[in-house]
């Protein structure tokens, strides 16, 4: 559980300003942040389990979730309540599972959770771009071990100009629609699509998100320093058996003193 006071910084990436605040949310989670673009937020909470689990694989889940009410509606019809998780959830998860997976140490057998909500969402600004970079920053200012920071955008070609984080409108208009993910060293995954753009545009493409990636990445890190809380070792320590109390010599002697019978002589003190 981390209880830290209200952290908030502000990255201008191009036409947009990403902000990114703890110590308000979740404060029972290792690490939780909310990621805003415009109306549209997300929280994102890291948590891991006490004890390590005995698997010889990385135990780790990514959940994100658009329910209805953030954009201000209910569910109609016969269901009133949420259904399963439609494509864009589950895509949205496996981006954010994608990159951040190698990044844990080696030997991790903690059972980590990553929970992504949509809190309010607006209908010019998407969250999985947003989402992408809450989890790299809810692990940063954890003590969840990561070998790197990480963020994520989306970068759109409008005009033959690179657009950072494109509205929906926007997309509709461009001829490359590309979610990149990356450290401030370099490029980790790549998801895109385009309307045949040629391969020097799509190289300007990454070029420029890396630099917005390596701006966020920046204040993902200044936040950690901000907070300051060590990474929990990978090695599980060995929990010994408690020990048994010792007994105590006032006992009497006898093995079933409380068993003896009632004919018993009585001691007569003078």
């Amino acid at each position: 559980m981390h209880n830290v006071n209200l952290q908030r910084r502000e990255i201008r990436v191009g036409s947009r300003t990403i902000s990114i605040e703890t110590g308000k949310l979740a404060k029972q989670a290792h690490g939780s942040v909310v990621v805003r673009s415009g109306d549209t937020m997300v929280l994102v909470a890291a948590s891991r389990a006490a004890n390590p689990r005995d698997v010889d694989f990385l135990p780790l889940t990514v959940d994100y979730r658009e329910y209805a009410y953030a954009a201000g509606r209910i569910p109609g019809g016969f269901f009133k309540r949420e259904g399963k998780p439609p494509e864009k959830e589950v895509l949205t998860s496996r981006l954010i599972d994608r990159p951040i997976r190698p990044l844990f140490p080696s030997g991790w057998r903690w059972e980590t959770q990553i929970i992504a909500m949509v809190m309010s969402a607006d209908t010019e600004n998407d969250a999985d771009v947003l989402a992408i970079t809450g989890a790299s920053a809810a692990l940063a200012i954890s003590e969840i071990p990561l070998e790197k920071t990480i963020a994520g955008v989306r970068v759109g070609l409008i005009n033959n100009q690179f657009v950072i984080n494109p509205t929906y409108t926007e997309r509709k208009e461009s001829l490359l629609d590309l979610i990149v993910a990356g450290t401030k060293d370099g490029i980790v995954m790549v998801e895109a699509g385009a309307k045949q753009v040629p391969e020097a545009q799509v190289v300007g493409a990454l070029e420029a998100a890396h630099t917005a990636i390596k701006l966020i990445v920046a204040a993902i890190d200044e936040l950690k320093a901000a907070i300051g809380k060590p990474p929990r070792s990978t090695r599980s320590r060995r929990i010994s058996a408690p020990r048994s109390k010792p007994r105590s010599r006032a006992r009497s002697a006898t093995p079933c003193a409380s068993r003896r019978s009632s004919k018993a002589t009585p001691r007569w003190t003078g």
